[in-house]
C-alpha cells in the first residue's frame, strides 16, 4: 500500500512540474430599474470560475462552473460547463481559439423559476497575451444545441448566436 501511494505521489509531482494548469474566470455585477410607480432598482451578479490543463501548444481542457443571482428575489442558478479548447492561430500577442463542449444550468427563485438548461457546442473566443502568465479571454457566441427544461415545459433550439449580448470577458493566469 506504501508503495502504491509514494508512486502516486510522484507521479502527481512529475506531471505538475510540467504542467500547464491555469485559473482565471470571470465576474459580473449589474443594476436595472424599471420605470413604474413603487419599482425598486434590482442588482445582480456572476461570479464564474474556470480551470484547465494546456496539454500541448494547441490542446488543453477544462471546466468553468458558476453562481448568479440578484439581491430582491430575483432568479438565481449554477452552472458547470466542461470543455476541450482548440487554439487553431497562434501569434505572438493573440490566440485565436474554439471551445467544445457540454453545460449544465439550473435556474430558480423570481416568479417561480424553476429552470434546467443542457447545451452541446462551440464557443469561439480570443486570449490575448498580457504577460507570460496572464491573458486576457473572450469568448463571442455560440454554435450548438440546447434544451431547456422551464417547469413542465421543453424546448428544443439548434443554431448560431453571434449577436452582441453573447460576449463573455475574462482573466487567466498559467502557471
Amino acid at each position: 500500500m506504501k508503495k502504491l501511494f509514494l508512486s502516486m505521489v510522484v507521479a502527481l509531482m512529475a506531471i505538475s512540474a510540467n504542467a500547464q494548469v491555469y485559473v482565471g474566470g470571470g465576474v459580473g455585477i449589474g443594476s436595472s430599474k424599471v420605470d413604474a410607480d413603487g419599482a425598486e432598482s434590482v442588482t445582480s451578479y456572476k461570479f464564474v470560475p474556470e480551470v484547465g490543463y494546456n496539454l500541448n501548444d494547441d490542446w488543453a481542457v477544462g471546466v468553468s462552473f458558476g453562481w448568479k443571482g440578484s439581491n430582491k428575489g430575483g432568479e438565481k442558478g449554477f452552472g458547470v460547463a466542461p470543455y476541450a479548447r482548440y487554439t487553431f492561430l497562434h501569434s505572438k500577442i493573440v490566440d485565436v481559439f474554439v471551445d467544445g463542449g457540454v453545460g449544465y444550468e439550473h435556474l430558480y427563485g423570481g416568479k417561480n423559476i424553476d429552470t434546467d438548461i443542457f447545451t452541446v457546442g462551440f464557443k469561439p473566443g480570443l486570449a490575448v497575451k498580457l504577460t507570460d502568465h496572464l491573458n486576457f479571454v473572450t469568448h463571442v457566441g455560440f454554435i450548438g444545441y440546447e434544451h431547456d427544461k422551464i417547469n413542465d415545459t421543453k424546448v428544443n433550439s439548434f443554431g448560431l448566436d453571434l449577436d452582441g449580448t453573447n460576449i463573455l470577458f475574462g482573466i487567466n493566469y498559467k502557471f
